[in-house]
């Protein structure tokens, strides 16, 4: 259905407008201020155009924008939209906001350093906006490029000490990634239809092509989108840019960026090589179970609390590929709606966390402890974040963590029973967490350990004679530096109270969304050409039908 108001154009433009009046600011300060309100205006617009889509529309793709740009390569400008890719752009618009807030003094007031920080953060968010709304395949991978370059100043400027470092492996990896799609996009060329707009993705659906040149057109579209993800073994880019990240870049590049591997997998991979599709789906699913229960196992035994996170999402991803390849109605469903579940719960754990170490002055979680009695706002934030991300009844997360393994039971029931020990090692991660980081004595207080015999107390003295007097002979005082800290101020209340009331509604009330996705989710799976198990109903003499 083509739109007769550009509303893609203008949600994407807006925040390139807003990077541009940053960076021309003649003052101090007012940099933020800008980059906040625009990013708002660009909210508004993401919510005024949803209410123009229908979801119950004939067409696959609504809001259209087409216009030629290079017609003898069969480029055109055109964007476009199913509930799938609203869903993503809507998440993206409302964590923009959110995440510059969380970032105002992520950089000293005044000066280009400022500006620069926050117009990068607009001009990735038109980069967001562009790669969901793209259905031409060569406009959608000059986005999957674009996005590189704001992402890796944002890390390589203004992130850790180890920000160079993370910054260039994100850029190598994701650079391999797309070259070995460039070469897959420009093969489609050759075998798709001729014409203005054969790189259309409705033009290069039902092709007719061979098994084998199918196949490797599927590998180069799927191994750029499994770095992007990120899966297992491609994903080890992302523990360290995440970790050397601000916090409000982490929730960015997870919580938005790597969306773009997974929508790339349905969008394309499914839509476009629909045999190839099937034809790897077995090593796919056993990839993504491979991801379930490592990173579940490696956020276990990480001491860094955002590498933690980090590795909780590969374990998410996992679960979010298994559902896209399951090839159910209710599996692919789960998957969409855990991307916007985990889009929000990662945002809070990593704001949050990242609250914390702005406190507590480390990352580690062997550095903290009993701080629920200091920050007791925080720490009831944190908890309700963290059990989200378990997938919590009552939480966005465990509607969507339901339905893929409920979908993914109906055709690989092996499968979704191995992906439930990945639900057992996430109480573990998270409640772990929990426990060292929030419970136990007052920050402050001495922990002595002696002989096996684990004490607490406020008196230095006491502790240093302990220890000089047992010597080697198994005496311990790990010492915790007192803290006079206060709990979250109102605009950090600001940042977390949206997306727990985000993922809190969409666990009790998730029809909306669910409705706006479903059709997408069929068309995808017409285009595949599969349809869901039937059921097998036991008859009263022990038959099945």
């Amino acid at each position: 259905m083509l739109s007769s108001f550009p509303w893609l154009t203008t949600i994407g433009l807006i925040p390139l407008v807003g990077a541009l009046v940053v960076m021309l600011l003649p003052g101090r300060g007012a940099s933020r201020l800008v980059a906040l309100v625009t990013s708002l205006i660009t909210l508004a617009v993401a919510v005024l155009a949803t209410m123009q889509f229908q979801p119950g529309a004939a067409e696959q793709f609504q809001l259209v924008e087409r216009v030629p740009w290079i017609p003898q390569w069969g480029v055109s400008y055109a964007l476009g939209v199913d509930g799938m890719a609203l869903a993503m752009i809507l998440m993206a618009a409302i964590l923009v906001p959110i995440c510059l807030l969380a970032a105002w003094n992520d950089v000293p007031e005044g000066g280009r350093r400022e500006k620069a920080y926050f117009a990068w953060m607009l001009v990735l968010e038109t980069m967001m906006v562009g790669v969901f709304a793209s259905i031409d395949v060569f406009l959608f991978y000059v986005f999957f490029e674009a996005m590189l370059l704001p992402v890796y100043f944002l890390i390589g400027s203004y992130g850790g000490a180890g920000r160079t470092r993370a910054a260039i492996k994100f850029l190598l990896f994701s650079l391999a990634g797309g070259l070995i799609m460039l070469v897959a996009v420009i093969a489609v060329f050759f075998v798709g239809p001729r014409g203005p707009e054969g790189y259309l993705i409705g033009n290069l659906t039902n092709l007719t092509m061979a098994p084998m040149t199918e196949n490797l057109l599927f590998l180069g579209f799927f191994i750029a989108f499994a770095v992007k993800a990120p899966m297992w073994p491609v994903h080890t880019w992302l523990p360290e840019a995440a970790t050397e990240a601000r916090p409000a870049t982490a929730v960015l590049l997870v919580g938005v960026l790597d969306k773009v591997g997974t929508y790339g997998m349905i969008r394309f991979c499914l839509q476009m090589f629909p045999n190839a599709s099937q034809w790897a789906t077995p090593v796919i699913i056993v990839l993504a179970l491979i991801s379930i229960l490592y990173g579940a196992a490696a956020a276990i035994g990480s001491r860094d609390m955002m590498r933690l996170i980090a590795y909780t999402s590969v374990s998410h991803f996992g679960f979010i590929v298994l559902g896209i390849f399951a090839l159910t109605s209710v599996s692919q469903a789960g998957s969409i709606l855990y991307m916007v579940n985990h889009g929000f719960s990662t945002a809070a754990l990593f704001l949050i966390a990242g609250m914390l170490v702005a406190r507590g002055g480390s990352k580690y979680v062997g550095d903290y402890g009993g701080w629920q009695r200091v920050t007791p706002v925080l720490a009831g934030s944190f908890l309700v974040a963290g059990l989200s991300g378990l997938a919590m009844p009552g939480m966005g997360s465990f509607v969507s963590e339901f339905l893929v393994m409920m979908g993914t039971f109906q055709r690989y029931p092996v499968a979704a029973v191995i992906s439930s020990v990945g639900i057992i090692l996430a109480a573990v991660y998270v409640l772990v967490l929990y426990k060292r980081v929030f419970t136990g004595p007052q920050p402050g207080t001495m922990v002595l350990e002696v002989d096996g015999v684990v004490s607490h107390t406020d008196d230095l003295e006491e502790a240093h004679q302990l220890e000089s007097a047992q010597g080697d002979s198994g005496a311990h005082a790990a010492r915790r530096r007192r803290l006079d800290v206060l709990d979250l101020d109102g605009r950090e209340k600001l940042v977390v109270a949206p997306l727990i009331a985000l993922f809190l509604v969409l666990g009790c009330y998730p029809k909306p969304v669910l409705d706006v996705i479903n059709p997408a989710v069929e068309k995808t799976l017409q285009y595949v050409g599969v349809a869901d198990p039937a059921p097998a109903v036991g008859a009263a003499n022990g038959s099945t039908k």
